[in-house]
């Protein structure tokens, strides 16, 4: 596989990387990067909102986005290649296709390469160097947005260490995988600094047909470095900066298998798609400054700027495995290599820009008695993704590639689509009484979106264009009452929205919903848990379209209308820590989310070619489990060793909207799978540990997604060891 090289900028980059930390010891109010900051703030606030800290992150060493956050009720997966290189998540049936429809940041920040213009989240950040995980639902998300149908989700980078202080973890395992993750830093009073990478490699797991495994190298590099004020200063200050990069080669390809292979062999790949490959590139700069002008008022300003690029070099062959799948003898036979095709594969390649200013304060006040938390933010963000899409005809001759010609560049591979957004909110957490919180928060956004076609390589000649304009005030409310030290009832409600992208005609609306939650939390130190019902009324749902998932009218790109339909479900959670009289200690988790979701009433955007509606009402929303549940346990000796043991469980899914219409397509459906993990760790010293982890220790294997083209598989069986040690 051709590697990236580091250019003399990304050198630069990677040796001044800087990501800012958790909050300032000194004063708590000069922190801008969490969302939810400890557990102690779940508390009160008037959603569900779940921290997985870095101690919950050491028990297993995922470095798999999807294994890390599969605890936490609410969010669904759905699973790709593997290894979470492109994670699909959901949260409260929001739709799950690239992340496109939650709100995802990486240390308080818009990360997804395009959030408003094209917000499939082909760039995600690397998980294996994160130290904390957010996920915020509820009024509390107005907050963020622009996404606020679901929810939000906030990844921490490693934080600037108090004191000079680093860390060295390798790994080793089945499948040719190896990590390297280390970091350094170190603080004065006044200054800080953080160097960091993360290399991870692999041959992969799948086996191609007439050639290697799909290997994957992923590297990235972060520095942080910080200012702040002297102890004895008038006004707390503190200054941050952030440089980050990444790239990525990896084998991956959209080309599943026919259920009749998946059955012989989970893990084969079709030689047909044996030069499948993406490459890309992430860089990005962060600033973050904060002023403690009183010990109530504090001043919080961030600039980011984000670019990516990709190119992911693959076929598209999904028709070859629907008529396999169907029993076309000649169709299998192409994608086994023993008959002679020609087919295309397309450099899906795309230059994304992001970059933005938000500003916001926090003012601690009284008026009337009642005393406010109140914060005010203000953020101006644009961003754009330029698609230039050739695709490369090739000629599968004995089972040998060999490239025929460029094909013509069509107007839809050869685009530009721009967005520039203005938001603000308002967000008030005012003290009723003792036991009483109310909050009260207020969103605007304000988008206009752009897309330019053109009719030649060089871009001399024009071709079509649409534009949009969306503007819309969000509101939300909340209330918390703690019945007593333990117990607390919530209740919320809030005005879901979701931006339709820059491929959305003139005068489409974005998607719009009525978000409720009502629920209990329980908390007694050792024990905590919450039970929470949610309903969300959908007027206007809708889809963004891509080939990882397309819309249900065969749409790749553009949105599609759903129409008005309805999400509610229940989320629960309990944890419990044990310690035992001889020291030892037993944490048990357990999470469990029921959904139920419909379309309720016909579409009137979109009719297929026999005249039948393409949505109508009793419809379901695909990819979307019923059931999820959780469980983790583990046993630790307080002293050398401990066990952690994880299971997870996700019902079948449907794939398209139709599955309510009867019918037993098995097509249509991907299967029900459990999974248990398992982690051994080993103290030699207190700098030094020692860790087996095997994921998916029974081996279990099931169809866990049909997209983008035919059935795939979860990674199997896979034991690494590893070593950490911190100095």
């Amino acid at each position: 596989m051709k590697r990236f090289s580091l250019s003399p900028l990304s050198i630069a980059l990677a040796a001044a990387v800087v990501t800012p930390a958790l909050a300032d010891e000194r004063n708590p109010h000069l922190e801008t990067v969490a969302v939810i900051g400890d557990t102690e703030t779940i508390s009160s606030l008037p959603g569900s909102a779940h921290l997985i800290d870095a101690a919950d992150l050491e028990r297993f060493e995922f470095v798999d986005i999807n294994r890390m956050v599969r605890e936490v009720p609410g969010l669904y997966l759905l699973e790709e290649d593997g290894y979470g290189l492109r994670p699909n998540l959901g949260i409260r049936g929001s739709g799950s296709g690239r992340s496109g429809k939650i709100s995802l940041m990486e240390d308080g920040v818009l990360i997804a390469p395009a959030p408003y213009a094209a917000p499939s989240a082909y760039y995600f950040p690397t998980a294996g160097r994160l130290n904390t995980v957010e996920v915020l639902k509820g009024p509390a998300t107005l907050q963020y947005g622009p996404f606020t149908v679901g929810g939000a989700v906030n990844m921490l980078s490693t934080p600037i260490p108090g004191d000079a202080a680093g860390m060295v973890q390798l790994e080793a395992g089945e499948y040719g995988e190896s990590r390297l993750h280390s970091y350094y830093g170190a603080s004065t009073d006044t200054t800080g600094w953080l160097l960091e990478t993360h290399r991870q490699y692999a041959d992969g797991f799948r086996e191609i047909d007439r050639a290697d495994s799909a290997d994957i190298a992923k590297e990235d590099y972060l520095l942080k470095g910080r200012l702040r004020s002297a102890a004895d200063a008038s006004y707390q200050q503190q200054l941050d900066i952030k440089v980050q990069y990444s790239e990525e080669e990896s084998g991956m390809s959209y080309l599943g298998l026919t259920d009749a292979d998946f059955k012989k062999d989970p893990n084969r790949r079709y030689g047909i798609s044996a030069l499948d490959e993406m490459q890309n590139r992430h860089s990005g700069v962060q600033l973050n400054h904060s002023i403690a002008l009183s010990d109530s008022f504090s001043l919080h300003t961030q600039a980011y700027y984000n670019k990516f690029k990709r190119d992911w070099f693959k076929t598209s062959l999904g028709g070859l495995i629907d008529l396999a799948n169907g029993g076309d003898a000649e169709a299998q036979a192409q994608l086994d290599g023993e008959l002679d095709t020609e087919f295309g594969i397309k450099h899906n390649n795309r230059k994304y820009e992001s970059r933005g200013l938000q500003v916001s304060a926090n003012w601690q006040l009284q008026t009337g008695g009642l005393d406010h938390d109140l914060t005010l933010g203000l953020r101006r963000h644009s961003d754009e993704v330029d698609r230039f899409q050739p695709t490369e005809n090739f000629r599968q001759t004995n089972g040998e590639l060999v490239f025929q010609n460029v094909g013509v560049l069509s107007s839809s591979n050869n685009r530009v689509e721009e967005a520039s957004a203005t938001s603000f909110f308002a967000y008030d957490e005012i003290q009723l009484a003792d036991k009483l919180t109310l909050t009260a928060v207020l969103r605007y956004e304000d988008i206009e979106t752009e897309q330019q076609r053109y009719n030649d390589p060089e871009r001399n000649e024009k071709g079509s264009s649409k534009s949009n304009q969306v503007d819309e005030w969000l509101p939300g409310l909340g209330l918390v009452y703690g019945l007593n030290d333990q117990w607390s009832l919530l209740a919320g409600v809030h005005r879901g929205f979701a931006p339709p992208g820059a491929g959305a005609d003139d005068g489409q609306g974005p998607e719009l919903s009525t978000n409720y939650e009502w629920g209990a939390r329980f908390n007694n130190g050792s024990l905590r848990g919450e039970v929470i019902a949610f309903f969300s009324d959908y007027e206007n749902a809708i889809q963004n379209c891509s080939v990882a998932v397309r819309c249900d009218n065969g749409a790749e790109s553009g949105t599609f209308q759903l129409g008005e339909a309805e999400i509610k479900g229940l989320e629960a959670s309990i944890g419990n820590h044990w310690v035992l009289a001889n020291g030892w200690a037993i944490p048990l988790r357990a999470s469990y989310t029921y959904t139920d979701a419909e379309i309720t009433k016909d579409s009137d955007t979109y009719i297929f070619n026999n005249g039948e509606s393409g949505i109508a009402a009793g419809d379901n929303l695909a990819h979307l489990p019923e059931n999820v549940f959780a469980l983790s346990a583990g046993l630790d000796s307080g002293a050398a060793w401990r066990v952690n043991l994880t299971a997870a469980y996700q019902d079948e899914m449907c794939v398209s909207n139709e599955c309510n219409r009867g019918g037993t397509d098995r097509f249509a459906y991907t299967e029900s799978l459990w999974v248990l993990d398992a982690a051994a760790h080993y103290d030699f010293s207190e700098d030094l540990t020692a860790y087996l982890k095997v994921d998916n220790l029974f081996d279990e294997q099931a169809i866990v997604n049909r997209g983008p083209d035919g059935a795939r598989a979860n990674r199997p069986r896979t034991a690494t060891l590893g070593t950490k040690f911190v100095f």
